[in-house]
């Protein structure tokens, strides 16, 4: 068995292997306080068959025994994963993927199970932490270790491993992983920080980084586990050279087609071309000529990059696409706005909801509400492509929750408005940064729907071609940049800062010199976008949709809450049936009704607080008989509220029956005459009679 420890930051993080789950290739508990979580590492000894790809698949799945909680719902165990759990498993994903042999192809899994939550010390990064360990101790290729951290800023100071509360408090939280040498993943959000501070975060996380790579690095010598051979890709003698032949003067023309469809078109031309050439030399060779032919394409643009400065579509490294912007062009949602970048665009629809469209969020840490939530749809003809929609995927997921962060720090706080807010994205067309645009879209919508943001955002991704020491940084990479360069990295912020940062490498690191030209870049890039985007809004609209719900908000009494509520609520229920409104009661005795039109909802105010009228002594109410008697009657004059017009009370004259004057079911004006200290209360018809003589006597003698 090996256990290893490391302090970092004041905290201890346990490493320990061959008590757990030894029949897996490799598998690794980490521990911090009273989180743990077990990731295994499992490969295929042998690939099948060549998918043209490496199949490597990432869960993470948090087990609800993990806080001693039972699952909520019908089902009583764990189902689909959460979106908490997809974008884990893609933090954990997303480093390692390029540290693979480039030609391996073996059915590769990594498993992630939180097996105890202490609800102070997320298990997301030490699961990223575990999945380079069990790796690294493991006969599986594999050129790491890396490692994964987070950190924070609170209250001016840099956390690592913060604890939830502290994320909760801080305004830089990043997830950040490397190598002993350099970074190879970011991933987090901010409230509009600069470029510096956002570095300085980077590079501290990097330190830690360093430490945790050392110790993986003992644990890997202590397991000596020898790494299985991966036979390198072979073709057959004298295709490679054949197809560069015939191939590399095709594609080195088409490359330099600057609209995407016809350059796409003379490339399948190309590889139609030499198949059909080498047919009979090589025969059963065509998966090999088009990875060949790839790898002609890849070098030729990188090389066009890099010593001429031109880009796929004719741009310079730092020009950005032609931008269009438009708003309020869906009548009847509450807010849209649809942005145009090149052949990438996002049509953004706001719409806004009461207390009871919040989403409730069952995790393992407990029950909570979400009120502002951002879905990233990205249909198969945005790429011009016909492909089975099989539900959401991962990637739509991780896109969504980057543009959701980018946004949140503009909303309005501390509750100023009452709206649950919901953004979706509908990626229209696609070339590159979709989730960038869906920022943009995003920002415009909320303007247009007239949310009280604080700034507009705008998102940009950079590129990054690195041949030796040659490199170039791309602004507003195209789909086929980012497929054929070495960086992602997308930025997202308003003019005083960045509020989200996304970056994957496919290489083995960058440095901090080309991490600081990236963001340099892509604040020049953001703030042109943003200078578009304010031709077409540039503050949000005075006033929200007339389609949306408006909604009124008052408090109430903590104590009348439950008399609103009504027994298994059969009080709220009837208000709302009666008036058409929604009521959301929160458990301060905040009550918001909203309401398509003001006459409802002041309807449903109106009835509300007859609910909660105290009686006032003197005053007159129009009442319900409820139960008459041979000494008086039992008027209800206040929902709730009853009092008793004694037989002596009923008329200015004698009266010998109850029944004379009223029967049960009658409505009959009534004054409270006395309300005693227990609380009985004594209504008057006689007063009530005597009031309206007196005011007909009054305008007689006028």
């Amino acid at each position: 068995m090996i256990q290893k420890s490391i302090e970092i930051g004041g905290k201890t993080i346990r490493l320990e292997s061959g008590k757990l789950a030894k029949q897996a290739h490799g598998a690794v508990t980490v521990t911090l306080n009273e989180t743990v979580v077990l990731v295994t590492a499992v490969s295929a000894e042998e690939s099948m068959r060549d998918p043209g790809f490496f199949p490597l698949s990432v869960d993470y799945r948090e087990k609800f025994y993990s806080t001693g909680r039972i699952p909520g719902g019908f089902f009583k165990r764990e189902g689909r994963p959460t979106e908490k759990e997809i974008l884990s498993a893609r933090v954990i994903d997303r480093p390692i993927r390029p540290l693979f042999p480039p030609h391996y192809r073996n059915e590769t899994q990594i498993m992630a199970m939180v097996l105890s939550m202490d609800n102070e010390n997320d298990a997301d990064v030490l699961a990223g932490l575990g999945a380079s360990a069990a790796l690294s101790i493991s006969d599986i290729p594999f050129f790491g270790p890396i490692a994964t951290v987070r950190i924070a800023r609170v209250d001016g100071d840099f956390v690592l491993f913060p604890s939830l509360a502290e994320v909760e408090r801080a305004d830089i939280e990043l997830i950040v992983a490397g190598s002993a040498e350099s970074i190879m993943m970011v991933e987090g959000e901010a409230k509009e920080v600069s470029e510096k501070d956002l570095l300085e975060a980077i590079t501290t996380a990097h330190e830690a980084i360093k430490k945790l790579v050392g110790v993986i690095l003992e644990m890997k010598q202590e397991a000596n586990v020898p790494m299985r051979d991966v036979e390198e890709k072979t073709y057959a003698e004298g295709l490679e050279e054949r197809v560069t032949e015939l191939g590399k003067t095709l594609i080195t023309d088409a490359i330099r087609l600057t609209e995407k469809k016809e350059r796409r078109t003379a490339l399948k031309a190309a590889n139609a071309t030499v198949m059909e050439a080498l047919e009979e030399e090589f025969p059963e060779c065509e998966d090999d000529i088009r990875e060949i032919m790839h790898d002609i394409e890849k070098d030729e643009v990188r090389k066009m990059i890099i010593e001429e400065g031109k880009r796929l579509d004719g741009r310079g490294l730092t020009d950005i696409r032609p931008i269009s912007c438009e708003t309020g062009i869906l009548p009847r949602a509450h807010g849209s706005a649809l942005f145009t970048r090149g052949q990438t665009q996002s049509l953004g629809v706001v719409t806004l909801g009461t207390g009871s469209d919040e989403q409730i969020v069952d995790a393992i840490e407990g029950e909570s509400k979400k009120d502002y939530m951002l879905h990233y749809n990205f249909p198969p003809f945005c790429t011009g492509e016909a492909k089975p929609i099989r539900g959401v995927s991962r990637r739509e997921v991780g896109h969504g929750n980057l543009a959701e962060r980018a946004l949140r720090p503009i909303l309005p706080k501390d509750g100023s408005f009452p709206y649950t807010i919901r953004i979706v994205s509908e990626v229209l067309e696609s070339n590159g940064s979709s989730s960038m645009a869906t920022v943009c879209s995003g920002s415009m919508a909320l303007m247009d729907a007239g949310v009280p943001v604080s700034n507009a955002v705008a998102g940009i991704a950079m590129g990054l071609v690195k041949e030796g020491d040659k490199i170039a940084v791309l602004s507003d990479i195209l789909g086929d940049e980012d497929h054929l360069g070495d960086m992602d990295f997308k930025v997202a912020g308003t003019r005083n800062g960045i509020n989200a940062v996304q970056m994957d490498i496919k290489i083995d690191g960058i440095s901090r010199d080309i991490m600081e030209q990236a963001l340099e870049q892509a604040r020049v890039g953001r703030l042109h976008i943003m200078d578009e985007m304010d031709k077409a809004i540039s503050e949000p609209r005075e006033d929200i949709s007339p389609y949306a719900p408006k909604i009124y908000e008052f408090k109430i009494k903590v104590d009348k809450i439950g008399m609103v509520i009504g027994p298994g609520g059969k009080t709220i229920r009837h208000i709302i049936e009666e008036t058409g409104v929604t009521i959301d009661i929160e458990e301060d005795g905040t009550v918001r009704i909203a309401a398509v039109d003001g006459e409802s909802a002041n309807k449903a105010r109106g009835m509300i607080d007859k609910l909660l009228e105290e009686p006032e002594l003197g005053k007159a109410y129009k009442g319900k008989v409820k139960r008459v008697k041979d000494f008086g009657a039992f008027v209800e004059f206040l929902p709730g509220k009853e009092g008793m017009v004694h037989i002596s009370e009923l008329d200015l004259a004698r009266t010998n029956k109850v029944t004379d004057i009223c029967n049960e079911g009658d409505i009959i004006d009534i004054v409270v005459k006395n309300i005693a200290p227990d609380g009985k209360i004594a209504l008057s018809r006689k007063m009530y009679l005597m009031r309206e003589e007196k005011k007909k006597q009054d305008q007689a003698s006028e």
